[in-house]
């Protein structure tokens, strides 16, 4: 059997009579496909994000002495969140979703009160010409203000997702 090409953009194998006989996908459903599809490079740079910071908050930890504790936990939150995001994209489930924009949202504020609260992360900020010796501060700053970018466009595509996935109200 040949293929026809299509004419007036008509799909091949029809004349357009049948056109009352197909289904329409609901925009909703184009919707929510592609805020998965968003929503997963959001997790995964979320995730590249977080693993920097890890690195970062390890090898600037002097030797012999403890770990920041409230990073760690911030850390581990996130890293928490985004595997309950991960399962809540994949498997369209809405209070898993929910779930992950406030536990990455709690780990994002606690990473931003970490830095502000960090001795040296304030004096590299204030004198950035001091970067060069605090190039593993430098980079937890850079890794903490970016995740809160992409946190910020991860909260606005997870709510518009939650509200595409949500079926709608009828009118009573």
């Amino acid at each position: 059997m040949s293929q026809r090409k299509s004419v007036n953009g008509r799909p091949s194998g029809t004349d357009g009579s049948d056109f009352s006989y197909r289904m329409v996908v609901d925009s909703r459903y184009k919707k929510v496909a592609a805020g998965k599809s968003r929503l997963c490079s959001l997790i995964f740079a979320q995730a590249f994000i977080q693993f920097l910071a890890a690195v970062a908050l390890f090898l600037s930890t002097p030797e012999g002495t403890s770990l920041d504790r409230l990073s760690v936990s911030s850390g581990a939150t996130f890293f928490i969140s985004l595997l309950i995001g991960e399962l809540g994209r994949k498997r369209s489930r809405v209070n898993l979703l929910k779930l992950y924009l406030i536990g990455s949202s709690v780990a994002a504020l606690i990473s931003v009160a970490c830095l502000v609260t960090s001795e040296n992360s304030v004096e590299v900020i204030k004198d950035l010409s001091r970067w060069e010796t605090s190039k593993f501060e430098l980079l937890k700053i850079a890794a903490v203000l970016l995740g809160v970018l992409v946190q910020i466009f991860a909260i606005v595509v997870g709510t518009s997702l939650i509200h595409n996935m949500a079926p709608p109200k009828r009118a009573s």
